[in-house]
């Protein structure tokens, strides 16, 4: 929908639903339940869920090219009353049903174990994964000594990161495309898609400052705005990371770009759903002092990913190219 001169500034608006849920369901979830039962909590979703199915329902509009061709190919051949045979388009897509269904399946699987959505997939994996390791355990952090905070007062605590989200997506995000912009000009006027990782290096260092920093102020539970300034900072770079690799993944594949996104997110999904099973044991056998600095220490082994992808991802994409 949009050029890849302007693309990484609009998708980081886009991006701050899925980042911004997990920050302001808490806030409003301990509103609810404090104040109508848990109950309530499903209602408020049922009717926000309804709305926006209705909206969606009566405004959007196809804008994908092929499927709007294919529509018309259907109605140009029932208002002649002739075969849709006799009609195509450029670049139509003509197997049968269930070999595109087939094949659409396929791909993502395909594509994710690509060295390259591979690894930055892992990266988001393990970003997913600690934040949801966090914020699953921020009721059992500050309901108890020193901080003795009600659901309400730690569902404010989530702002900090959403914050940050913020701060992010409105002064960092759009530099992306600067850069991207700036690089594609020295290089004669020619794009790569590696030239959407430079900023992640900002993220790539944030992340584990601010999860070190986190871990021991709660660790020795120093004043809970302390631990909260942490997780602004953890804020921004997770939005750099996440919008630098959606980006270079629809640079890296075009056509089947939608392929890769949905892979690392069905990846970068369930690895956040499961790991927060297992980090209550964790932090009970190692404190948060170091639970934390568990998810801390594996950041700084991947952190170098952008840097090494900027350098010889070009030659990664030669050498491991998909075709379909």
């Amino acid at each position: 929908m949009y050029e890849p001169s302007e693309r990484a500034g609009i998708f980081g608006w886009y991006l701050l639903g899925p980042l911004l849920g997990p920050t302001l369901g808490p806030l409003f979830g301990g509103i609810i339940v404090t104040r109508l039962g848990w109950r309530w909590t499903y209602w408020v979703l049922l009717i926000i869920c309804a709305i926006v199915t209705t909206v969606g329902y009566f405004f959007l509009r196809e804008t994908y090219a092929p499927a709007i061709l294919d529509q018309r190919k259907a109605r140009i051949s029932k208002e002649n009353d002739s075969s849709a045979d006799k009609y195509y388009y450029e670049g139509e897509d003509r197997r049968p049903l269930r070999e595109k269904l087939r094949g659409s399946l396929k791909r993502p699987l395909v594509i994710f174990i690509q060295p390259i959505v591979l690894v930055m997939s892992l990266y988001q994996a393990l970003i997913f994964g600690t934040t949801y390791s966090i914020y699953t355990n921020m009721q059992q952090i500050y309901s108890k000594e020193p901080y003795n905070l009600d659901s309400e007062r730690i569902g404010l605590l989530y702002l900090a990161p959403g914050a940050g989200f913020l701060l992010s997506v409105w002064f960092l995000v759009p530099r992306i495309d600067t850069v991207y912009n700036r690089l594609t000009e020295k290089n004669n006027g020619k794009a790569l898609p590696e030239f959407r990782l430079p900023l992640a290096n900002i993220g790539s260092i944030l992340i584990p400052i601010s999860l070190f920093w986190f871990a021991w102020t709660v660790e020795y539970r120093t004043h809970w705005a302390i631990s909260m300034a942490a997780t602004f900072f953890y804020g921004i770079g997770q939005v750099v990371v996440f919008n630098t690799v959606q980006n270079y993944y629809i640079d890296s594949f075009e056509k089947y770009a939608a392929s890769a996104i949905a892979g690392g997110s069905v990846f970068r999904s369930v690895f956040g759903g499961i790991v927060p099973l297992f980090a209550p044991t964790l932090f009970e056998k190692l404190g948060y002092g170091w639970g934390i600095s568990v998810f801390a220490f594996l950041s700084v082994l991947i952190a170098p990913s952008p840097i090494l992808f900027y350098y010889f991802g070009g030659r990664i994409r030669e050498r491991f190219q998909i075709k379909f």
